[in-house]
């Protein structure tokens, strides 16, 4: 279970990355919001639900 809790932080914090760093390359672009938006809405929801199921997973560990 413990390798479980690490591979979702793992995938957390290199997708947490990926949002640090897309999302206002995206913003800044010109005419790319319109796009985009989608996507942007989307990766915020995927990080929220790793969020909610890493520490649901942690729950059972502690």
């Amino acid at each position: 279970m413990t390798i479980l809790i690490q591979l979702l932080v793992l995938i957390l914090v290199l997708f947490s990355t990926l949002l640090v760093i897309g999302i206002p390359v995206t913003l800044a672009s010109p005419g790319q919001w319109e796009k985009s938006k989608n996507l942007i809405y989307t990766g915020a929801g995927i990080w929220a639900g790793l969020v909610i199921i890493t520490g649901i997973a942690n729950s059972f560990i502690a």
